[in-house]
Order: structure tokens, then C-alpha cells, then sequence
């Protein structure tokens, strides 16, 4: 391939993937995570484990957390594209999941939901 073809090539694609990561809004996802809060928190457990130092964590490996025994054998590493799979439909994912929450069906608020999640890991909370 041609220098100028790569060239192109690279272009096209990080124009092809700006849109995608421009789209996702941690302020928004701040407002879809309210809908968590029912049974989760960012810093301690609740119903559902803590989200503080989600990404890069294996499923059920929050220390005295009761979680399914479908979810301790799951093998899941969090991260944005297994969250994405997993917030659209949990039990689909995690068939014998005791998550009862159905899932985000929008794509959009999904991605924001997981913006926000990384950008609050960050946070002063989580780095208590």
C-alpha cells in the first residue's frame, strides 16, 4: 500500500471514530447512573457491589460481597465493551444473574452511563 493510501486510510478512520467517543457524556451518564443508586453506590456496597474500581476489576471480586454463583463464575473483566454488553441486557449476559434491573436498551445512554462510571472512578471518592 501506498504511503498517501495509508495516509488515507488513518484519516478515514479516526474521523470514522471521533463521532463514537464524542457522543459519550459523563454529565449525562451522571443522570443515568441515578437509576443505579437504588442498588448501588460508587464507594461502598449496597444491594449491588460498589463501582469504585470497576474498570480493569474481574465480576464478583468485591471482598465480602454476596454475589450469584453465576456471576462468580462469569469470568467478566470490566471494561467499557463488556459493560456495554452487560448493561444491555444483564441477565442475558449473566444468565442467573441476581441483578434484577433490566438493562440500558439505549445505546447512547449506555455509553454515557460508562463515561461516567470511568471519570468517577477517578474521582476523589473513589481514591479514598
Amino acid at each position: 500500500m501506498k504511503l498517501r493510501q495509508r495516509v488515507l486510510a488513518v484519516m478515514l478512520a479516526l474521523g470514522a471514530a471521533a463521532p463514537a467517543s464524542a457522543a459519550a457524556d459523563a454529565r449525562r451518564g451522571e443522570q443515568v447512573y441515578k437509576r443505579c443508586l437504588a442498588c448501588h453506590a460508587l464507594a461502598y456496597d449496597r444491594v449491588g457491589p460498589r463501582h469504585c474500581g470497576l474498570f480493569g476489576r474481574r465480576a464478583a471480586s468485591v471482598f465480602g460481597f454476596g454475589y450469584s454463583a453465576a456471576m462468580r463464575h462469569s469470568k467478566i473483566v470490566w471494561n467499557a465493551r463488556t459493560l456495554d454488553q452487560f448493561l444491555t441486557d444483564p441477565k442475558k449476559m449473566v444468565p442467573g444473574t441476581t441483578m434484577t434491573y433490566d438493562g440500558v436498551r439505549d445505546r447512547t445512554e449506555r455509553a454515557d452511563l460508562i463515561a461516567y462510571l470511568k471519570q468517577a472512578g477517578q474521582s476523589a471518592e473513589c481514591r479514598r
